[in-house]
Formats: structure tokens, C-alpha cells, sequence
């Protein structure tokens, strides 16, 4: 069976304009089924945090809520310095214990949950990597930022298989809170 075609994407250029991508279906993908709603704040946020850490891969937290086992609503991004050692930050991040449960601290003391990571792909696509399909947890939502000299690209939303077999995309909404 051939690739499938269809369009998708965010113009980091301009967080409150949007712009269509074509992008092919690979084996990472089908037709997004879930969704994560978060506002152009949020994408601009994340993408802003992917340029300000380039060449190195920036991370950090999605707080929100679980509104249903297809929906996350994200209320604010929380940036975390990568703990990588200096010479795998480029293709790798690292989030602490002790940053994570300090994260979840902070969403909880909120009425908040961590929904879900983000981290930046410096001169890579928005896809996820084989160590992050090893490294991720189902059910929270990874969102990648492609930074290409020193730019923010393409942003998209990934879910892992219950299985961990493989990410299935999200689809994104913006919304104005």
C-alpha cells in the first residue's frame, strides 16, 4: 500500500497564523484519532524554548487535565533544563526525578496533571527517534519542535501505543483559553 497524503502543521513563524503542511504518512502515523488542545501561547512558548536551547535539545512538561481518553487540554508549558551530559545533548535530553517530581508537585498544588512532554529535534524532523519510542510512556502526549539553524520548524503531537509498538500522531488544536 502506498503512502497517504494529507495536511497538517503550524506556522512557527507566526504563532496566530496557521499554515497547511503536506505531509506523507509513514510508519510513525495514520490519520490523527486523539487530540491535545493547547493555545498559540503554548506553541509559541515551546518553539521559542527549542531556538533559546539550539544546537541541544530543549524539554519540558505539559500541565493540564485529562478531559477523556481521547482528549488533553494543556494550560501551561513548564521548561526544564536538559540534564544530558554536554556531549549527547544535541540528539538526546534528560529529565530528572527530581525535575519531574517537582513538576508534578507544582501541577498538583494547581488541580493540574502532567499531560504530556515536549522536546526540541535540532536539524531533525518532528518525528519522533527510535530512543524516544524506547523511552516514552503511554498515554501522555510528546510533542516535538523541529529547530533547523536555529529556527523553529514544524511542531507536532505524538501518543504511544499502549503497547509501546509505535507513536500514533495527534492532532493539535489551538484554541484561545
Amino acid at each position: 500500500m502506498g503512502a497517504q497524503r494529507w495536511i497538517f502543521g503550524f506556522d512557527s513563524c507566526a504563532p496566530t497564523r496557521y499554515r497547511e503542511v503536506v505531509l506523507t504518512v509513514s510508519r510513525f502515523e495514520q490519520k490523527p484519532s486523539k487530540l491535545i488542545i493547547l493555545t498559540p501561547t503554548h506553541l509559541a512558548e515551546i518553539s521559542s524554548h527549542g531556538e533559546r536551547d539550539y544546537p541541544y535539545e530543549c524539554c519540558g512538561l505539559l500541565i493540564g487535565r485529562f478531559d477523556s481518553v481521547d482528549e488533553k487540554v494543556v494550560f501551561e508549558t513548564y521548561p526544564i533544563s536538559n540534564a544530558r551530559e554536554e556531549s549527547a545533548k544535541r540528539n538526546r535530553f534528560l529529565i530528572e526525578p527530581e525535575e519531574l517530581m517537582k513538576g508534578e508537585r507544582y501541577a498538583r498544588t494547581n488541580d493540574r496533571e502532567v499531560v504530556g512532554f515536549y522536546h526540541s529535534h535540532p536539524e531533525s524532523p518532528a518525528v519522533p527517534s527510535q530512543y524516544d519510542l524506547e523511552h516514552a510512556w503511554p498515554t501522555y502526549s510528546y510533542i516535538i519542535v523541529s529547530v533547523n539553524k536555529e529556527r523553529a520548524g514544524d511542531l507536532f503531537s505524538w501518543e504511544q501505543e499502549p503497547d509501546r509498538s509505535k507513536f500514533n500522531r495527534e492532532e493539535i488544536r489551538i484554541i484561545e483559553l
